[in-house]
């Protein structure tokens, strides 16, 4: 077994936390998660409801026992109910990512739950440091999703110089040799989604998990407009990556408005609707259950470390 302050902390049998993925990570791939050794967020996009955060943290506890939640920092100042929602399921981890935590921390501490927050550059870093998080999540470009530019491995080691703070990894890791390298390089764990994204598990569109498999590495792209064609009011900051399509390939460099590219979008059309998705993708080659990926990711770190065990 791997051994970290995440393991230790979280009393968790692997170094893994399935990431709080909006619109895919509900309580099934949560508590399957949670069930294979590590630890499964529930992703409460923006539109979630307090019954939805009610009906899925149950599930997930009925497969797994123990489960985060993922909030999204930015859409609290708006409207704080969902940090209710989650704190009232009293998780064992509360992610609030994209903004500053600082008004939200509290309550998630006094609910009982470990807070952390995923931060893409060292300002992100001292932000999250100021706010009382307990650990950080270092999330390099290559992840799937809202994301930042810096690349993994880079940002990884940069946020490991900058703080005494636990750091987990996040973005393009989808194997043990992934979960191994992070680990080797000084984090206590690692961030999972593109990897779980084919994981019949997962809610979401039916296409998602095949064009998932289908596509190669090189097949993302890091973007605003899905965004922009769904209203949806992401801080410009953050684009997200997410697998090519016809829809990407006509509208990404055109500078269209906000009408023409809602106009343009077809959430029912897999060449027109978004498949948010890492550079990792490559990795992800069968649909297979998110128990089966947690152990084989787990197992497979073990088989790297344990070369220098010797």
């Amino acid at each position: 077994m791997i051994d970290t302050w995440l393991t230790r902390e979280l009393g968790i049998r692997v170094p893994i936390l399935g990431a709080p993925m909006g619109g895919r990570a509900g309580g099934r791939l949560t508590g399957e998660v949670s069930k294979a050794g590590g630890l499964g967020l529930l992703g409460a996009a923006r539109y979630a409801t307090r019954e939805w955060i009610a009906a899925e943290s149950a599930v997930a506890r009925q497969i797994g026992g123990d489960l985060g939640i993922g909030l999204m920092t930015w859409s609290l100042y708006d409207d704080d109910a969902l940090l209710d929602a989650a704190v009232a399921e009293k998780p064992k981890v509360i992610s609030l990512s994209f903004g500053d935590p600082a008004p939200f921390v509290p309550r998630a501490h006094a609910a009982g739950a470990l807070v952390c927050s995923q931060i893409n550059n060292v300002e992100d870093l001292r932000v999250v440091e100021a706010a009382g998080v307990d650990f950080v999540v270092a999330q390099g470009t290559e992840a799937g999703g809202h994301t930042g530019s810096i690349g993994t491995l880079p940002l990884l080691q940069q946020i490991l110089e900058s703080t005494d703070l636990p750091v987990v990894a996040a973005g393009g890791i989808a194997t043990g040799r992934g979960l191994a390298a992070v680990l080797a390089a000084g984090a206590e764990g690692a961030w999972i989604g593109t990897a779980l994204l084919a994981s019949p598990e997962t809610i979401g569109p039916a296409f998602a998990p095949q064009r998932l498999v289908d596509a190669d590495s090189t097949d993302t792209v890091y973007t605003s407009i899905f965004d922009r064609a769904r209203d949806q009011p992401w801080p410009e900051r953050w684009g997200g990556r997410a697998l090519v399509n016809e829809y990407t390939e006509t509208w990404q460099d055109r500078g269209a408005d906000k009408a023409t590219l809602a106009q343009a979008y077809d959430a029912t059309n897999p060449e027109l609707a978004v498949v948010y998705a890492g550079e990792a993708a490559g990795l992800v080659n069968a649909i297979r259950p998110a128990g089966d990926v947690v152990r084989d990711i787990a197992e497979g770190a073990e088989r790297q470390l344990a070369r220098f065990r010797k």
